[in-house]
C-alpha cells in the first residue's frame, strides 16, 4: 500500500500563459491529488499537492514536461509549512 504525501513544488521556464496551470490541475484531478496550483509573479508556477506517493510522483514527472507549448527548466521541491491549509479538493488559485 502507498503511503501519503505532501509536495510543495516550484515550475521554473516557460510556463506561464501557455496553459501550464490548467494542465497540472487537470492531471492532479485526473490522480485524485488534492492542492492548489498558481501563478507568481516571477513567472514561475507553484503548486501544493497532496495524496497518495504514486500518484504525486506521477504529477510531478509530468510537471518536469509541462503542456506542449511549455518549455519547463527546472522543477524545485520546496519545504513545506504545516501551516499550509491543504484543501479538499485541487484548485487554482490567484497569481501571487
Amino acid at each position: 500500500m502507498s503511503e501519503t504525501c505532501v509536495q510543495r513544488l516550484r515550475i521554473v521556464g516557460i510556463v506561464q500563459g501557455v496553459g501550464f496551470r490548467w494542465g497540472l490541475a487537470s492531471q492532479a484531478r485526473r490522480l485524485n491529488l488534492v492542492g492548489w496550483v498558481r501563478n507568481r509573479r516571477d513567472g514561475s508556477v507553484e503548486a501544493l499537492v497532496a495524496g497518495v506517493s504514486n500518484d504525486v510522483a506521477a504529477l510531478v514527472r509530468w510537471a518536469r514536461r509541462g503542456p506542449p507549448a511549455a518549455r519547463v527548466d527546472a522543477v524545485e521541491e520546496l519545504p513545506v509549512d504545516a501551516a499550509d491549509p491543504i484543501p479538499p479538493d485541487f484548485s487554482e488559485l490567484p497569481t501571487l
